[in-house]
Order: C-alpha cells, then sequence, then structure tokens
C-alpha cells in the first residue's frame, strides 16, 4: 500500500507545486499585458482614425453580431470599430475607422491566425488589399476583388469591414434618434 500511496502524493505535490506557480505568474503579468493590450488598441484608434485626437468608448448601443467595440473619436472626426470575424485559421480581429463621412478612413488588423504567406497576404498591415478599402463606402467595399489563393481570409476580411460599416451606421442611427 506504501508503495502505491508514495508516488501518488509526490505526483500530486509536483501539480499542485506548477499550478501555483503558474497562477503567480498569471497574476503578476496579467495587469501588464493588459496595460500593453490598451496602449495597442490605442495606437490603432489612432492609426485608422488620424484626425481624431482623443476617442470615447461607445457602450449605450448594442453593437450587431461580430462587433466588439465601437469608439467616437473627437470634433467629429469619425469612428474607430473593433470587429471579429472566423477566417480560414480562426478568429481576425480589425480595428476599422470610418470617417463621419461615412468612408473608410483605414483598416488595422489586431489579430489574426491565417497562413503565413498565403492568409497573412490580406491580414498583413502593410498588405496593399487592406490598403484597396481606404476611401470606400459601405456600398463599394464589396467591389474588391478577393486575393488568388487566399479567398476564404478575403471573404471573411471583406465581411469584416460590413460589420464595421453596419456598426457604423447602427451607431449613426441612434445618435439620430437622440438628437431628435
Amino acid at each position: 500500500m506504501k508503495d502505491i500511496l508514495k508516488p501518488i502524493i509526490v505526483l500530486a505535490l509536483i501539480c499542485l507545486l506548477v499550478t501555483a506557480s503558474l497562477a503567480y505568474v498569471n497574476i503578476k503579468t496579467a495587469p501588464v499585458i493588459k496595460a500593453a493590450e490598451e496602449k495597442a488598441a490605442s495606437s490603432a484608434r489612432h492609426e485608422v482614425l488620424k484626425e481624431a485626437e482623443t476617442f470615447e468608448r461607445i457602450n449605450s448601443l448594442k453593437l450587431p453580431d461580430g462587433a466588439v467595440e465601437a469608439y467616437k473619436g473627437n470634433d467629429e472626426s469619425g469612428y474607430a470599430i473593433i470587429v471579429k470575424v472566423k477566417g480560414y485559421g480562426g478568429d481576425m480581429k480589425l480595428m476599422c475607422g470610418i470617417r463621419h463621412d461615412g468612408t473608410m478612413e483605414g483598416v488595422k488588423t489586431l489579430t489574426h491566425n491565417e497562413t503565413t504567406g498565403i492568409g497573412s497576404r490580406v491580414v498583413d498591415n502593410n498588405s496593399k488589399y487592406k490598403e484597396s478599402f481606404a476611401g470606400t463606402t459601405a456600398g463599394e467595399y464589396r467591389d474588391i476583388d478577393t486575393v488568388s489563393g487566399a479567398t476564404i481570409s478575403s471573404k471573411a476580411y471583406k465581411k469584416g469591414i460590413g460589420i464595421a460599416f453596419d456598426a457604423f451606421k447602427a451607431i449613426r442611427e441612434a445618435e439620430h434618434e437622440n438628437a431628435e
């Protein structure tokens, strides 16, 4: 009986020690990771909507499915909208900047799991595909062709752009209703 209990107790203690160590590391690094994510998101908002100096989060509105967060830029500059869509390799998260007049100013990929060299041609932040959406409106973005060999990623990216335009429309309608 002793021969059976001794290895069980040793393994249980090892598991307890490893679990406690991981929990401690998580507690210590979580605030640092959160601060880094907030800084990256703030930088992305300024990148996709250059005219805005400050942003205010829009909390009082139910956003369309796929829209994660929305921010209003100061001085009626526009909106920064975060969307999440399923691509070929998993979820991709995009930050879309839409000017007050309804034109897309810029798009930045926040996260993705697309295949390197194929799907990543769509989501890389220096891709020509991403740049092709700048200046488009809700009626024009659909005309942009997909990237050959990365059709699923391209369609997901375009779907994300559509969700951002839907969120923009919902925000503008809510603002219009509140103004009346």
